[in-house]
Protein backbone atom coordinates (compact mmCIF):
# COMPACT_ATOMS: atom_id res chain seq x y z
CA UNK A 1 0.00 0.00 0.00
CA UNK A 2 1.19 3.51 -0.81
CA UNK A 3 0.09 6.91 0.45
CA UNK A 4 -1.93 8.59 -2.29
CA UNK A 5 -4.25 10.90 -0.33
CA UNK A 6 -3.25 13.12 2.60
CA UNK A 7 -5.70 15.36 4.44
CA UNK A 8 -4.26 18.20 6.50
CA UNK A 9 -6.66 19.83 8.96
CA UNK A 10 -5.92 23.56 8.92
CA UNK A 11 -7.87 24.89 11.86
CA UNK A 12 -6.15 28.26 12.39
CA UNK A 13 -3.89 30.55 10.39
CA UNK A 14 -1.54 30.62 13.40
CA UNK A 15 -0.47 27.00 12.91
CA UNK A 16 -1.17 26.50 9.20
CA UNK A 17 2.45 27.13 8.21
CA UNK A 18 3.79 24.63 10.76
CA UNK A 19 1.43 21.93 9.48
CA UNK A 20 2.20 22.64 5.83
CA UNK A 21 5.97 22.62 6.44
CA UNK A 22 5.39 19.05 7.63
CA UNK A 23 2.68 17.97 5.16
CA UNK A 24 4.01 19.37 1.87
CA UNK A 25 7.38 17.51 1.94
CA UNK A 26 5.46 14.34 2.86
CA UNK A 27 3.08 14.79 -0.09
CA UNK A 28 6.07 15.50 -2.34
CA UNK A 29 7.95 12.39 -1.20
CA UNK A 30 4.94 10.16 -1.86
CA UNK A 31 3.49 12.13 -4.81
CA UNK A 32 0.24 12.19 -2.86
CA UNK A 33 -2.89 14.26 -3.41
CA UNK A 34 -2.86 16.85 -0.61
CA UNK A 35 -6.22 18.14 0.64
CA UNK A 36 -6.36 21.19 2.88
CA UNK A 37 -9.43 21.00 5.14
CA UNK A 38 -10.96 23.94 6.97
CA UNK A 39 -14.35 24.27 8.63
CA UNK A 40 -16.42 27.41 9.10
CA UNK A 41 -17.84 27.47 12.61
CA UNK A 42 -21.55 26.95 13.02
CA UNK A 43 -23.36 29.66 14.95
CA UNK A 44 -25.49 27.43 17.16
CA UNK A 45 -28.61 29.02 18.59
CA UNK A 46 -30.29 26.93 21.28
CA UNK A 47 -34.10 27.04 21.04
CA UNK A 48 -34.52 26.97 24.82
CA UNK A 49 -32.81 30.35 25.16
CA UNK A 50 -35.14 33.27 24.57
CA UNK A 51 -32.70 35.66 22.94
CA UNK A 52 -32.86 37.57 19.68
CA UNK A 53 -29.65 37.72 17.66
CA UNK A 54 -29.70 40.65 15.22
CA UNK A 55 -28.88 40.12 11.56
CA UNK A 56 -25.80 42.30 11.96
CA UNK A 57 -24.38 39.83 14.48
CA UNK A 58 -24.86 36.93 12.09
CA UNK A 59 -23.28 38.93 9.30
CA UNK A 60 -20.26 39.96 11.39
CA UNK A 61 -19.78 36.37 12.58
CA UNK A 62 -19.82 35.00 9.02
CA UNK A 63 -17.49 37.71 7.75
CA UNK A 64 -14.91 36.93 10.44
CA UNK A 65 -15.11 33.24 9.58
CA UNK A 66 -14.67 33.88 5.86
CA UNK A 67 -11.74 36.22 6.51
CA UNK A 68 -9.92 33.54 8.52
CA UNK A 69 -10.71 30.89 5.91
CA UNK A 70 -9.28 33.06 3.13
CA UNK A 71 -6.11 33.68 5.11
CA UNK A 72 -5.60 29.93 5.61
CA UNK A 73 -6.42 29.21 1.96
CA UNK A 74 -3.78 31.73 0.87
CA UNK A 75 -1.16 30.01 3.03
CA UNK A 76 -2.18 26.59 1.66
CA UNK A 77 -2.05 27.68 -2.00
CA UNK A 78 1.28 29.46 -1.47
CA UNK A 79 2.89 26.30 -0.09
CA UNK A 80 1.48 24.15 -2.92
CA UNK A 81 1.95 26.59 -5.79
CA UNK A 82 5.16 25.18 -7.29
CA UNK A 83 4.66 21.53 -6.37
CA UNK A 84 4.14 18.67 -8.83
CA UNK A 85 1.66 16.79 -6.65
CA UNK A 86 -2.07 17.51 -6.85
CA UNK A 87 -3.53 19.78 -4.19
CA UNK A 88 -7.10 20.67 -3.25
CA UNK A 89 -8.60 23.25 -0.92
CA UNK A 90 -11.78 22.08 0.79
CA UNK A 91 -13.89 24.53 2.81
CA UNK A 92 -16.76 23.08 4.80
CA UNK A 93 -19.34 24.50 7.17
CA UNK A 94 -19.52 22.80 10.55
CA UNK A 95 -23.07 21.73 11.29
CA UNK A 96 -22.86 21.20 15.05
CA UNK A 97 -21.14 22.48 18.16
CA UNK A 98 -17.98 20.54 17.21
CA UNK A 99 -16.10 20.63 13.91
CA UNK A 100 -15.03 17.01 14.50
CA UNK A 101 -18.16 15.64 12.79
CA UNK A 102 -17.25 17.18 9.43
CA UNK A 103 -13.54 16.37 9.77
CA UNK A 104 -14.28 12.72 10.55
CA UNK A 105 -16.78 12.49 7.71
CA UNK A 106 -14.36 14.04 5.19
CA UNK A 107 -11.26 12.11 6.25
CA UNK A 108 -12.45 8.53 6.03
CA UNK A 109 -11.30 8.37 2.39
CA UNK A 110 -7.78 9.59 3.25
CA UNK A 111 -4.72 7.39 3.61
CA UNK A 112 -3.35 9.76 6.24
CA UNK A 113 -4.63 12.70 8.30
CA UNK A 114 -2.40 15.44 9.69
CA UNK A 115 -3.43 17.71 12.58
CA UNK A 116 -1.76 20.02 15.08
CA UNK A 117 -1.64 19.87 18.87
CA UNK A 118 -4.36 21.67 20.79
CA UNK A 119 -3.71 25.36 21.37
CA UNK A 120 -6.10 26.92 23.88
CA UNK A 121 -4.78 30.38 23.01
CA UNK A 122 -5.90 30.28 19.37
CA UNK A 123 -8.25 27.32 18.83
CA UNK A 124 -11.91 28.01 18.27
CA UNK A 125 -14.31 26.50 20.77
CA UNK A 126 -15.51 23.93 18.21
CA UNK A 127 -11.93 22.70 17.69
CA UNK A 128 -11.27 21.86 21.35
CA UNK A 129 -10.11 18.23 21.70
CA UNK A 130 -11.03 17.60 18.07
CA UNK A 131 -7.89 15.46 17.63
CA UNK A 132 -9.16 12.88 20.11
CA UNK A 133 -12.46 12.48 18.31
CA UNK A 134 -10.86 12.21 14.87
CA UNK A 135 -8.44 9.53 16.12
CA UNK A 136 -11.21 7.57 17.84
CA UNK A 137 -13.83 7.82 15.09
CA UNK A 138 -12.35 8.22 11.61
CA UNK A 139 -10.69 4.80 11.36
CA UNK A 140 -7.60 6.25 9.65
CA UNK A 141 -4.05 6.89 10.91
CA UNK A 142 -3.61 10.41 12.26
CA UNK A 143 -0.33 12.30 12.66
CA UNK A 144 -0.47 15.05 15.28
CA UNK A 145 2.28 17.67 14.94
CA UNK A 146 3.55 19.77 17.88
CA UNK A 147 2.94 23.52 17.80
CA UNK A 148 5.74 25.42 16.05
CA UNK A 149 7.46 22.14 15.10
CA UNK A 150 10.32 22.39 12.62
CA UNK A 151 11.90 19.05 11.85
CA UNK A 152 13.07 16.81 9.01
CA UNK A 153 10.95 14.87 6.55
CA UNK A 154 9.15 12.10 8.42
CA UNK A 155 9.87 8.53 7.39
CA UNK A 156 13.62 8.02 7.58
CA UNK A 157 13.70 7.00 11.25
CA UNK A 158 10.49 5.94 12.98
CA UNK A 159 10.12 4.82 16.58
CA UNK A 160 7.23 2.42 17.27
CA UNK A 161 5.87 2.31 20.81
CA UNK A 162 5.07 -1.40 20.94
CA UNK A 163 2.75 -3.44 23.11
CA UNK A 164 1.05 -6.70 22.20
CA UNK A 165 -2.30 -5.05 21.42
CA UNK A 166 -4.60 -4.55 18.46
CA UNK A 167 -3.96 -0.79 18.36
CA UNK A 168 -0.17 -1.18 18.39
CA UNK A 169 -0.38 -3.79 15.62
CA UNK A 170 -2.32 -1.32 13.50
CA UNK A 171 0.30 1.36 14.16
CA UNK A 172 3.06 -1.06 13.11
CA UNK A 173 1.39 -1.65 9.75
CA UNK A 174 0.23 1.97 9.31
CA UNK A 175 3.81 3.22 9.53
CA UNK A 176 5.04 1.03 6.64
CA UNK A 177 3.67 3.23 3.81
CA UNK A 178 5.28 6.24 5.52
CA UNK A 179 8.70 4.61 5.82
CA UNK A 180 11.12 5.73 3.12
CA UNK A 181 13.48 3.32 1.38
CA UNK A 182 15.89 1.75 3.87
CA UNK A 183 14.28 3.51 6.84
CA UNK A 184 15.21 2.63 10.41
CA UNK A 185 12.38 1.43 12.67
CA UNK A 186 13.02 1.23 16.41
CA UNK A 187 10.54 -1.13 18.09
CA UNK A 188 10.40 0.06 21.70
CA UNK A 189 8.59 -1.89 24.42
CA UNK A 190 8.24 -0.19 27.79
CA UNK A 191 7.31 -2.52 30.63
CA UNK A 192 8.67 -4.97 33.19
CA UNK A 193 12.18 -6.19 32.47
CA UNK A 194 12.26 -9.44 30.48
CA UNK A 195 14.27 -12.38 31.76
CA UNK A 196 14.85 -13.50 28.17
CA UNK A 197 14.41 -10.99 25.34
CA UNK A 198 14.19 -13.83 22.82
CA UNK A 199 10.91 -14.87 24.44
CA UNK A 200 9.23 -11.71 23.15
CA UNK A 201 7.94 -13.46 20.05
CA UNK A 202 5.59 -10.69 18.93
CA UNK A 203 8.38 -8.09 18.76
CA UNK A 204 10.71 -10.54 17.02
CA UNK A 205 8.05 -11.38 14.45
CA UNK A 206 7.46 -7.66 13.96
CA UNK A 207 11.16 -7.05 13.29
CA UNK A 208 11.13 -9.85 10.73
CA UNK A 209 8.08 -8.34 9.03
CA UNK A 210 9.75 -4.93 8.81
CA UNK A 211 12.90 -6.55 7.35
CA UNK A 212 10.84 -8.20 4.62
CA UNK A 213 9.56 -4.73 3.73
CA UNK A 214 13.17 -3.59 3.31
CA UNK A 215 13.32 -1.72 6.61
CA UNK A 216 16.03 -1.94 9.24
CA UNK A 217 14.45 -2.88 12.57
CA UNK A 218 15.89 -2.82 16.08
CA UNK A 219 14.12 -3.96 19.26
CA UNK A 220 14.57 -2.12 22.55
CA UNK A 221 13.07 -3.14 25.89
CA UNK A 222 12.89 -0.48 28.57
CA UNK A 223 11.76 -0.93 32.16
CA UNK A 224 9.61 2.10 32.89
CA UNK A 225 10.10 1.85 36.70
CA UNK A 226 6.73 3.56 37.14
CA UNK A 227 7.74 6.57 35.05
CA UNK A 228 5.46 8.45 32.67
CA UNK A 229 5.40 6.21 29.57
CA UNK A 230 4.57 9.08 27.19
CA UNK A 231 7.43 11.22 28.51
CA UNK A 232 9.81 8.26 28.29
CA UNK A 233 8.78 7.53 24.69
CA UNK A 234 9.38 11.16 23.75
CA UNK A 235 12.78 11.22 25.46
CA UNK A 236 13.88 7.99 23.78
CA UNK A 237 12.71 9.20 20.37
CA UNK A 238 14.81 12.34 20.69
CA UNK A 239 17.84 10.37 21.88
CA UNK A 240 17.55 7.91 18.98
CA UNK A 241 17.15 10.70 16.42
CA UNK A 242 13.68 9.61 15.28
CA UNK A 243 11.64 11.87 13.03
CA UNK A 244 8.30 10.25 13.91
CA UNK A 245 6.75 8.28 16.77
CA UNK A 246 4.10 5.66 15.94
CA UNK A 247 1.80 4.17 18.55
CA UNK A 248 -1.57 2.59 19.11
CA UNK A 249 -4.21 4.96 20.47
CA UNK A 250 -6.92 4.72 23.12
CA UNK A 251 -6.61 1.05 23.95
CA UNK A 252 -8.72 1.51 27.08
CA UNK A 253 -12.16 2.87 27.85
CA UNK A 254 -12.71 6.58 28.49
CA UNK A 255 -13.40 5.79 32.17
CA UNK A 256 -10.03 4.02 32.49
CA UNK A 257 -8.29 6.96 30.80
CA UNK A 258 -10.00 9.41 33.16
CA UNK A 259 -9.19 7.47 36.35
CA UNK A 260 -5.78 5.95 35.56
CA UNK A 261 -4.54 8.29 32.85
CA UNK A 262 -3.87 7.82 29.15
CA UNK A 263 -0.56 7.57 27.30
CA UNK A 264 -2.39 8.74 24.17
CA UNK A 265 -3.69 11.92 25.81
CA UNK A 266 -0.25 12.67 27.27
CA UNK A 267 1.36 12.31 23.82
CA UNK A 268 -1.37 14.47 22.28
CA UNK A 269 -0.51 17.19 24.77
CA UNK A 270 3.26 16.97 25.25
CA UNK A 271 5.01 14.88 22.56
CA UNK A 272 8.15 16.66 21.28
CA UNK A 273 7.88 15.00 17.84
CA UNK A 274 5.04 14.27 15.42
CA UNK A 275 3.13 11.16 16.51
CA UNK A 276 1.27 8.72 14.27
CA UNK A 277 -1.79 7.49 16.19
CA UNK A 278 -3.66 4.35 15.10
CA UNK A 279 -6.92 3.56 16.84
Amino acid sequence: MTITTIHVCLTTSTHAETLLKFAVPLARAHNAHLVGLHTIEALVVYPGIAMHIPDQAFSAFNESQIKEARAIETIFRTFCRNEDFMSEWRLMRAQSVSAADRLVESSRAADLIIMSHDDEATDRYDHRRVQERVIRECGRPVIVVPLHYEGPLAGNHIMLGWSDTREAARAAHDLIPLALDGAQVDVVHIGPELMDEFSDHSALDLAGMFARHGLSAEITHKDGHGRDVAALLGKMALEKGADLIATGAFGHSRIHDFVVGSVTLSLLRDAPLPVLFSG
